[in-house]
């Protein structure tokens, strides 16, 4: 299946917006799309159950719709890490049902985009993290880096562990997050230079853009990642 793992340097720096963005651009590219958040924590309770900000995005996003339950398998309430969140609900993350989810999610879909939650080492369970369902995907590595104030150590040292958990770097996008960040052009450059992956696109701070704006921004991923074969 063609897609992304969507990671990020930190939590709250714009997986949703990139993922979503990108699902829109692949839909106006030709692309039947399909979205996924495996793991959620910090939901409304809602008459249809926990229902997940994130997830919602995504599936509105996509171009095939699924059910909630095979976008967002597991969703918890609190937002707080998601191992902590399930302890407390007393329910064991297990990638069992993340696989059948994700199975279903990809059938009749050209692309897919999976969303991570938080940052790329966070525990899922005691014995499942969060490149362990990157790995279970077989997709290549999409990274956000929120442009901020140490966003260079952030980037640097997720783009290692990633390579060192034996995946691929797939590509990165600079995501404007804080409108005050000082010298944005040197430490772009510095990124493009050191992070040894495409910039597959550069989004300016806009925390109320429209999702159109941010699928135009991300048109020319989407057209590179129509290119790469299926994995």
């Amino acid at each position: 299946m063609k897609g992304y793992f969507v990671t990020g340097t930190d939590t709250g720096i714009g997986k949703t917006r990139v993922s979503a963005g990108l699902l829109k651009a692949l839909s106006n590219a030709g692309m039947k799309s399909a979205g996924m958040k495996p793991v959620a924590s910090g939901a409304e309770q809602t008459p249809h159950g926990l229902r997940n900000e994130d997830a919602l995005a995504l599936m509105a996003a996509a171009s095939l719709k699924k059910p909630y339950a095979v976008v967002n398998p597991y969703c918890f309430a609190p937002p707080v890490a998601p191992h902590l969140a399930a302890r407390e609900a007393q329910v064991e993350i297990e990638m069992d049902p993340i696989r059948a989810a994700y199975a279903e999610l990809c059938r009749g879909a050209d692309a897919v985009v999976v969303e991570g939650v938080g940052g790329w080492q966070v525990p899922l369970s005691a014995g499942l993290e969060v490149p362990d369902l990157t790995r279970e995907f077989d997709l290549p590595v999409l990274l956000v880096v929120g442009m901020r104030l140490g966003c260079l150590n952030h980037a640097l040292l997720t783009a290692r562990a990633i390579r060192a958990d034996g995946l691929e770097l797939g590509g990165w996008v600079a995501n404007g997050i804080d409108p005050d960040f000082q010298r944005p052009e040197a430490n772009l450059a510095t990124l493009e230079a050191e992070l040894g992956a495409p910039l597959l696109a550069r989004l300016e701070y806009a925390p109320k853009a429209p999702l159109a704006e941010t699928a135009a921004g991300l048109a020319e991923a989407a057209a590179a990642l129509a290119q790469l074969p299926r994995q």
